[in-house]
């Protein structure tokens, strides 16, 4: 039996992947562990508590502390991302945040050393082997084991929206897929991975887990990949679908929205109501629609089929939640999804500069960019 320790209130985590690119090329560059000995360095261990190895070696991971707001994990990413920029600009390799490089094949990539990673591309194959995505989590505390279950249970209906306004991946391998997120189809190949599967309450969470680990399907529950999950070592909910995007202001309005989300949900089960499920081929239908279509979709609304612009329904959620966000101190980040609808998610930016010069270099160039500034804004802002 794995018990849930219980977050006091809606504590925030955030981790965000991000690719090292070479310079002048913009190909994946496989720097991580020159990258990571840097920014370890005179720390215990000389390993950094808040930047981490991949699977692959061109991946560095970014992870928060326990924060109360989103302002607070935005600082705190900020300082991270300039470590690993610094870092990076050592080994002639720059930084980037998409779901997935556009061009650079998988098999031109090296693992990460460690038994961990080894071990997953053994026992997986080829579906591991080719796992060169980027993602961002992100954990919002809650009270109980039965709170969580109930929270992804209802919250797993919102994952389409959180889908499309971070969707960065629509080149792959050097061709566009048509999709706005292929780093969700090549995710949903590994195993217990996708939409979690209804469950009643923690107990029955625990006979899932009991059951896969006794059948040697997974070892812990950090091998449970769901789209949405409950954490019981952090007391929280994390949730896993978002592609990873750019900017830190476009992270930081994915987390307000999360965030908000949970405390709602949160306060409804205290208030002797049951969060709405929605049923399970909307939810997939939902998830394909986003993964596909991005901001540009129509999701399903209701059971007769009846669908509305997924814009429309970003607009009253963020009008439904601003009360809410002005509590948590997350207002301004929570209306920047409407920034992300009216400019484009990161997968229209990189095609309009894919029509504009053709080349997928010069995309990779573009989100360059875009972190570089959105570091140096974040700094500018602290100062």
């Amino acid at each position: 039996m794995v018990d849930f320790q219980a977050s006091a209130g809606p504590s925030l985590g955030v981790e965000v992947e991000f690719a090292l690119v070479d310079r002048d090329s913009g190909a994946l560059a496989c720097v991580a562990p020159e990258v990571l000995a840097r920014v370890g360095h005179g720390h215990e261990g000389e390993e950094h508590p808040r930047i981490k190895k991949e699977l692959f070696e061109c991946t560095v991971e970014v992870i928060t502390g326990v924060c109360t707001t989103v302002a607070q994990a935005r600082q705190d990413l900020a300082g991270s991302m300039r470590e690993v920029q610094i870092a990076a600009s050592a080994s002639d390799a720059a930084v980037i945040g998409a779901g997935l490089h556009p061009f650079t094949p998988w098999q031109a990539l090296t693992i990460s050393e460690g038994e961990r990673y080894q071990r997953l591309v053994d026992t997986i194959g080829w579906p591991a082997r080719r796992l060169t995505t980027h993602g961002v989590h992100v954990h919002v505390g809650v009270r109980s084991g039965d709170k969580a279950i109930a929270t992804v249970n209802s919250l797993s209906g919102s994952l389409p929206i959180f889908l499309a306004l971070s969707a960065s991946s629509p080149y792959w391998n050097g061709q566009d897929t048509g999709l706005a997120s292929t780093r969700t189809k090549i995710f949903e190949a590994m195993p217990t991975t996708g939409l979690p599967p209804h469950l009643h309450d923690w107990a029955e969470f625990n006979v899932f887990l009991d059951t896969l680990i006794e059948a040697g399907a997974v070892e812990t529950v950090r091998e449970v990949w769901w789209d949405i999950r409950p954490h019981p070592g952090f007391g929280t909910v994390e949730l896993r679908m978002c592609d990873a995007m750019p900017t830190l202001w476009e992270i930081s309005a994915l987390a307000a929205l999360a965030q908000c989300l949970v405390t709602e949900i949160d306060r409804s089960v205290d208030h002797g109501e049951t969060p709405t499920v929605p049923r399970e081929w909307i939810r997939r239908e939902n998830k394909w629609r986003a993964a596909r279509w991005g901001v540009e979709a129509d999701l399903v609304v209701e059971d007769t089929g009846h669908t509305r612009p997924l814009r429309e329904v970003v607009d009253e959620l963020v009008d439904r939640l601003h009360p809410l966000a002005q509590e948590l101190d997350c207002a301004d980040e929570l209306a920047d999804l409407l920034r992300i609808t009216a400019e484009g998610p990161s997968y229209i930016r990189q095609r309009r500069v894919m029509a504009d010069t053709g080349s997928l270099p010069e995309v990779v160039s573009h989100l360059r960019g875009e972190f570089d500034e959105s570091v140096r804004a974040e700094g500018a802002a602290g100062t």
